[in-house]
């Protein structure tokens, strides 16, 4: 196809950044440090290898998702624990902050509420920013591994996906049918997996995570959440995922609460105040 005589001057346009946040209130992060010297861990869930669990943070606690034995990432999955139709919304949150997260960095909600469901307080892996090929760290550019795209390339059927792994362990939660847990699964957050886009073609790429054991991500909980995690098939990511040939090792989630009295002055994020009447209109 032959280019247009300005073709060049098109391209040549500037980049204007879609959402400018700098009228959004950032978070008070001075006042997490503080809190973060006085925490006590009230609960631990570990999350098999090619599988996935549920655990509760109430707002105005924190959570760490933990490396324990080897490299291994995970998908994370949040809800309101009061209403699970408020969940993550990777896709805004990719939109509000950048491609991957860092510390911070706020995992928002669906829509209509569109509030901070979490802040990112620390990460480990903070110093890896983006290397040579582009990559970065806790990506939400992908989705989740899931059996219909398995079948889809490969003609197989695989059943310990990460979308597999997130509706079972929901439904057990919640005491519902998988089937209806699997409507309210959602794209992630992929902690610790190294991603990018490759320059030549654009195409998602992932390689070997970095995340040792001992390292972690560390969130408060801005509501009251119900959080799913999926320990990957395809461990650190760097050679395939939804399979069982991957090295896989569990990973480790603690539920942590501040000292009374160091949050003065916080409150749970609100819902978006625009009239849900006219939101539509």
């Amino acid at each position: 196809m032959r280019e247009p005589a300005d073709a060049q001057s098109r391209r040549n346009k500037p980049p204007v950044v879609v959402y400018p946040v700098g009228s959004l209130p950032p978070p008070d992060l001075a006042m997490l440090a503080r809190a973060r010297q006085s925490l006590t861990k009230i609960s631990e869930v570990i999350v098999p290898p090619r599988d996935a669990r549920t655990f509760s943070v109430p707002a105005g606690c924190f959570f760490r998702i933990v490396s324990i034995e080897g490299s291994q990432v995970g998908d994370l999955n949040l809800w309101n624990a009061a209403d699970l139709s408020e969940r993550f919304f990777s896709g805004k949150t990719r939109a509000l902050h950048a491609t991957h997260v860092g510390k911070g960095d706020r995992l928002w909600s669906t829509l209509p509420r569109l509030r901070p469901m979490a802040t990112i307080t620390e990460d480990t892996l903070g110093w890896y920013g983006f290397d040579a090929d582009g990559a970065g760290i806790h990506d939400v550019i992908g989705t989740r591994c899931d059996p219909y795209t398995n079948r889809l390339l490969s003609g197989g059927d695989y059943h310990h996906c990460c979308h597999s792994n997130l509706s079972r362990a929901l439904a057990t939660a919640r005491g519902i049918d998988v089937r209806e847990a699997e409507m309210l699964v959602h794209d992630v957050l992929n902690v610790f997996m190294c991603t990018g886009f490759t320059r030549d073609t654009h195409q998602y790429f992932m390689k070997a995570s970095p995340v040792r054991p001992g390292d972690f991500i560390e969130l408060f909980a801005e509501i009251d959440l119900l959080g799913g995690l999926s320990a990957c098939p395809g461990g650190d990511c760097g050679a395939t995922h939804s399979s069982d040939t991957a090295q896989c090792y569990p990973l480790k989630v603690e539920v942590l609460r501040p000292a009374e009295g160091s949050l003065a002055g916080w409150q749970p994020a609100q819902a978006s105040s625009y009239p849900r009447t006219h939101g539509i209109g």
